[in-house]
C-alpha cells in the first residue's frame, strides 16, 4: 500500500484526473453491462451481454484517450476484434429474433439487441466521424431487426437512439474533459518555458546594454590614448589609459551586479557619463530640459534609453554633435552624421522590450543628415526636443 500512496502522491494533478476520468468511464461500462445482464433473463442473453460487454470495454480501452497503460494491443487489431464480435453477437440475436414465436424469448431478445447496440454506440461511435448519423442508422436497424410491430419499431428506435445518445454524450463529454486537462497541462509547460526564455532574453539584452556601452568607451579610450602617446602627449595618454583601467573595473562589477540580479541604473549618472563618452570622441552633447520631469516610473528605463542611445552614437555615427531633450510626454537623443541602416542597431528592439510593459513607445527616425531616438510616454501632441 504504501508504495502505491507513493506512486500516486508522485502523480501530477493532471495525471490523477486523466487516470481518475479513464477509470470511471471504464468501471461505469462494466457497472452497466452487469445491470443489463441482471436484467436480461436467462444465460444465454446474459453471455450475449456480456461477451458485448467484454468486447465493449476491451475497445474503449484501445483507445488512446481510455488506455490505462501504454503497453496495449495495436489499435487497427483491438478495433478489429471488437467490431467482429458486437458484430456477430448483434447478428445472432437478430436471427433469433426473427425465427422465434415464443413471446417471452422474443422480448428478451429485443432487450439483449438493443443492449448490445447501446454498447457498440459507446465502445465505437465517439470515435468515428459522422457518429450521429451512425447512432440513428443503428437505432433504425435495431428497430427494425428487432421488432414485431410498427408500434413496437418505434419504441425500439426511441429507446435505442436516446440510450445511444446519452452514452455517445458521456465518452464525448469525457474525452473533452481529458483533452481540456492535457491542454492545460501543455500550456503550463509551454508557460514555465516562456518565463525562462524571457529571462534568458531579459539577462541577455542587459548583458548587451552593460557590455556594449562599456566596450565602446573602453574602444575609444584606448584609441585615444594610442594616438596621444604616438603625438607625445605621455600625460594625456597615461590619463586615458587609467580611465580605461576605471571603465574595466566599473564594468566587471557592473557585471557581478547583473549576475546576481541586483544592478541599478541612474538616470543622472547615466546623463553625465553619456557626455563624458560623448565628448571622447569628439562629439559635444547638449542636454535639453531636466532629467527630473521624467515620471518615477520611468527614470529606469529613461537612463536605459541614454545609455543604448549614446553607445550607437558611437558605434554608428562620426556625430560631432547631439541633443538629449526631456519633456513632459517623453524624452528624445538626436545625432549628425548617422552612420549604417537602423536594422544594425539591435539595442533598439531591447528598448522597446523594455518600453512596451510600461506603455510607453519607442521611434527612430534617420536620414542622412540626422538620426533621431524618441521615447513617448504619453499619448498627446508634444515636441519633446526642441531646435
Amino acid at each position: 500500500m504504501s508504495a502505491v500512496g507513493s506512486w500516486w502522491r508522485q502523480l501530477s494533478g493532471a495525471a490523477k484526473f486523466q487516470l481518475f476520468s479513464r477509470l470511471s468511464l471504464q468501471m461505469g461500462a462494466v457497472f452497466v453491462v452487469g445491470s443489463m445482464a441482471i436484467r436480461a433473463g436467462p444465460w444465454q442473453f446474459v453471455a450475449g451481454i456480456v461477451v458485448a460487454g467484454i468486447a465493449a470495454v476491451v475497445l474503449l480501452h484501445g483507445q488512446p484517450e481510455f488506455a490505462l497503460s501504454p503497453n496495449t494491443l495495436s489499435r487497427r487489431r483491438v478495433l478489429a476484434v471488437a467490431v467482429t464480435t458486437l458484430a456477430a453477437v448483434w447478428l445472432s440475436y437478430c436471427g433469433i429474433a426473427r425465427t422465434t414465436t415464443n413471446e417471452s424469448t422474443f422480448e428478451h431478445v429485443r432487450f439483449t439487441g438493443i443492449c448490445v447496440a447501446v454498447l457498440a454506440m459507446f465502445s465505437i461511435v465517439p470515435f468515428i466521424r459522422h457518429r450521429w448519423w451512425v447512432v440513428l442508422a443503428l437505432s433504425l436497424a435495431t428497430g427494425l431487426a428487432y421488432s414485431s410491430s410498427l408500434a413496437q419499431g418505434i419504441e425500439t428506435v426511441a429507446a435505442t437512439f436516446l440510450t445511444g445518445a446519452v452514452v455517445v454524450g458521456t465518452t464525448l463529454l469525457t474525452m473533452w474533459g481529458l483533452r481540456v486537462v492535457e491542454d492545460l497541462d501543455r500550456a503550463k509547460v509551454v508557460e514555465a518555458e516562456l518565463q525562462v526564455a524571457q529571462e534568458r532574453l531579459r539577462f541577455a539584452r542587459d548583458l548587451h546594454d552593460v557590455v556594449g556601452r562599456s566596450f565602446s568607451a573602453i574602444a575609444v579610450k584606448s584609441e585615444l590614448a594610442v594616438l596621444l602617446s604616438r603625438s607625445g602627449d605621455t600625460e594625456r595618454a597615461v590619463t586615458e589609459m587609467g580611465e580605461v583601467k576605471a571603465l574595466a573595473v566599473e564594468s566587471m562589477g557592473q557585471m557581478r551586479e547583473l549576475v546576481r540580479g541586483y544592478r541599478g541604473i541612474d538616470l543622472t549618472s547615466e546623463v553625465a557619463g553619456a557626455r563624458s563618452l560623448l565628448s571622447a570622441v569628439g562629439c559635444r552633447l547638449v542636454v535639453e530640459g531636466d532629467p527630473a520631469s521624467v515620471p518615477a516610473r520611468l527614470h529606469e528605463v529613461a537612463a536605459w534609453v541614454v545609455r543604448e542611445g549614446t553607445t550607437n552614437i558611437v558605434e554608428h555615427s562620426t556625430a560631432t554633435s547631439a541633443i538629449l531633450a526631456f519633456g513632459n510626454a517623453g524624452m528624445s537623443l538626436r545625432n549628425d552624421h548617422p552612420n549604417g541602416p537602423p536594422g544594425e542597431r539591435s539595442g533598439l528592439r531591447g528598448l522597446a522590450e523594455r518600453l512596451e510593459p510600461l506603455g510607453a513607445t519607442l521611434d527612430s527616425v534617420e536620414s542622412p543628415e540626422e538620426f533621431r531616438l524618441e521615447i513617448h510616454w504619453e499619448k498627446s501632441d508634444y515636441p519633446i526636443s526642441r531646435r
